[in-house]
């Protein structure tokens, strides 16, 4: 499934009976249903065999009677040819299992259908923009370009890995998932009232792999070929293989329109405003200052089961911060309504103000059931530096968790110990079941202590930790050929210093910086940290030119293509991959692959928790921190569903509330 890394804009139950089951889609609603097609077959053949029986019978009866002359009819050959794909269009499509929402569904859980429309939502945030093209690897787009753009289907957020049409109202799978045919909505226009047509599907998929960010050319890797069936259906025709959620992952592209970037060059940034499909459209802006969508008000999906309820904002208004302290006092002045707060002291400290004493700003915890995924400070292997595994060991003692935790972040946190940790994809204990069979393929290639030793993390607080800490440093470090002269740690060859630099972002880690430089110049290591702004930041991460930095990948309820482009050895040198640790293993991309191609739930989680073991092994990071929960703070101006999905809360389910907003004078009302 789609992922991104926070801050760069752009670019899912039950086991399946893989003999019985042909999934399909139906695009006006999306998601997956189950057809016991190959019941249908046997069904078919027994009723030609009893016809036969009959016909026999009946002739037999016959002939003890009259015995006529009968000239046989033409024997006709009947090939199962025909039989053997009985997929038929379906109105959504999901990984394994049943999906949550039948063909009759007229709107999501998590939604107020009946949601007032109007207002507006004022929100932030932070570097700046020069680009209103998300989807190439230049520049840095605005933030929230995604309103603008409707995919073929669009997820559910209360199931694992569900779809539902958007775009398209009705998709087509078969048993083998050897094509996946969708079939456009004749009701689809973009913004200009444009009709959506086959022709600007295919436009999209060939633009984006051909002129997109790699990223495209990775994802969508295992397509064979396009196929315009008519104006309004389009196949793709896929590779060979187990792929199962391609067909999902086909579903998440967005639909350029094709008349309107035919004259234009896809490749460069641009601030010429894009015609899209989608429920806003950017009405003004200023780089680097604001951008400002409005409504759509006759947006053609807006009565689709998948859209009702949501998109509830007649204005939504991004305000751009350079500092984050700045841009944390705006929302106390009210310059926006609504902020997630990712800074542990200030949620504890900082929120001890009039309106939130008042009542006038909510503060509050909403559950997040989703992976919260690996954030730390990442090392890259493509520096000759990083490239011992003993050595990226050794810098995990460098960060005292258990310190910072009481010291800086006021107990909030707990310490990141897997790559999909708060859910069951973390892998825990020693390896078992399916999990233990996976890693024993590769036994031959994998540490032996992966078998016999919960992955840990340094813990100071254990009796003597920090000397016991640094003694075991300093051990894998003499190991990988470094020793201390002068109390500097030197290269035993070639008498070369160990030093490397942390690569920062957020003003706040300087802090936590410091830390590490100490707790580093103990073993005689020079770490030099710098901070720089988020547009140079995305640039040099994007072209993987830094030694240290830090980096949260996202992960999802059904990890799938996109942990090709996180960790798979073809994305480690690919420019605007998200593998910025540079890994290269076999054994991880074999991995990759058994977790793509898992046929059931349960199988998914075992693999994904063999791929999360091996990875920890491998050091590739220093894992820091996360919270089950989203610090949520917002003037007092809204209404909201009284549910919160499993994958969390989005404020496009939300509303201003006319009542509210006229008290407070914030909202538009």
């Amino acid at each position: 499934m789609k992922t991104q890394t926070k801050g760069i804009s752009a670019l899912h139950h039950q086991p399946r009976s893989v003999e019985k089951t042909v999934i399909l889609m139906d695009i006006s609603t999306g998601g997956v249903v189950r057809l016991r097609h190959m019941w249908r077959k046997k069904h078919m053949i027994g009723a030609l065999i009893a016809g036969c029986m009959a016909l026999a019978w009946s002739a037999a009866s016959q002939a003890k009677e009259a015995k006529p002359n009968i000239t046989p009819a033409p024997t006709i050959a009947v090939s199962e040819e025909p039989l053997a794909s009985l997929a038929r269009p379906e109105y959504a499509i999901s990984l394994y299992g049943d999906l949550k929402y039948g063909p009759g569904f007229t709107h999501f859980d998590y939604v107020n259908p009946d949601a007032p429309k109007g207002g507006i939502l004022r929100d932030s945030w932070h570097g700046s923009f020069d680009s209103l093209n998300p989807y190439i690897l230049k520049g840095d787009p605005a933030i929230g370009l995604g309103l603008m753009y409707d995919t073929l289907l669009v997820s559910s957020q209360d199931e694992p890995f569900s779809e539902y049409g958007m775009v398209a109202q009705k998709i087509e799978v078969p048993q083998d998932r050897s094509y996946a045919t969708f079939f456009i909505n004749p009701a689809a226009r973009f913004q200009d009232d444009t009709p959506i047509t086959a022709d600007d599907v295919i436009f999209s998929f060939n633009t984006l792999i051909e002129k997109g960010s790699p990223l495209y050319r990775q994802y969508y890797a295992s397509v064979d070929h396009l196929e315009k069936l008519d104006d309004l259906t389009v196949k793709f025709v896929l590779k060979p293989g187990d792929n199962l959620e391609l067909p999902l992952i086909l579903g998440q592209i967005p639909v350029l329109p094709k008349h309107y970037w035919k004259d234009r060059d896809f490749t460069k940034t641009t601030f010429e405003i894009p015609v899209g499909s989608g429920p806003y459209k950017i009405k003004d802006f200023e780089p680097g200052r604001y951008i400002t969508y409005e409504r759509v008000k006759n947006y053609w999906a807006k009565d689709l089961p998948s859209v009702k309820g949501m998109y509830n904002f007649d204005t939504i208004r991004y305000d751009y911060y350079r500092d984050l302290d700045v841009e944390r006092q705006a929302f106390f002045a009210g310059e926006y309504y609504y902020r997630t707060e990712h800074a542990s002291r200030e949620w504890a400290t900082g929120y001890d103000k009039p309106a939130v004493r008042n009542g006038n700003i909510k503060k509050e915890l909403i559950p997040n059931h989703q992976p919260r995924g690996m954030q730390g400070f990442i090392m890259n292997t493509r520096r000759p530096l990083f490239a011992d595994h003993r050595v990226r060991r050794a810098l995990q003692y460098a960060m005292d968790f258990q310190w910072l935790n009481r010291a800086m972040f006021y107990g909030a946190y707990q310490r990141t110990d897997s790559y999909f940790v708060n859910s069951e994809l973390a892998s825990s204990g020693l390896p078992q079941g399916e999990e233990l069979e996976v890693l024993n393929r590769f036994r031959d290639q994998l540490p032996p202590d992966l078998f016999s030793k919960p992955y840990s993390l340094p813990d100071y607080d254990q009796e003597n930790g920090r000397r016991k800490a640094l003694r075991e440093a300093m051990t894998l470090l003499n190991d990988a050929g470094w020793e201390l002269r002068d109390q500097k740690l030197v290269n035993k060859k070639t008498g070369e210093p160990f030093r490397f630099s942390l690569m920062l972002r957020q003003p706040g880690f300087e802090k936590i910086a410091l830390m590490m430089q100490t707790r580093l110049r103990q073993l005689g290591i020079e770490m030099d940290f710098r901070l720089i702004d988020t547009g140079q930041w995305i640039n040099r991460i994007q072209s993987h030119d830094f030694d240290m930095t830090t980096i949260w990948w996202q992960q999802t309820l059904s990890p799938g293509n996109e942990q090709r482009d996180y960790w798979s050895s073809a994305a480690a040198e690919q420019p605007g991959s998200q593998n910025y640790a540079g890994i290269k293993d076999p054994v991880i991309d074999q991995i990759i692959d058994l977790v793509i191609s898992a046929e059931s739930r349960d199988s998914l989680v075992q693999r994904t928790r063999a791929l999360d073991r091996v990875l920890l092994w491998g050091d590739y990071t220093i894992p820091q921190w996360y919270q089950p929960a989203d610090r949520l703070a917002y003037w007092n101006i809204f209404g909201r569903p009284s549910v919160v999905p499993t994958k969390g809360n989005s404020m496009m389910t939300w509303w201003i509330d006319p009542e509210k907003s006229k008290k407070l004078g914030k909202g538009g009302y």
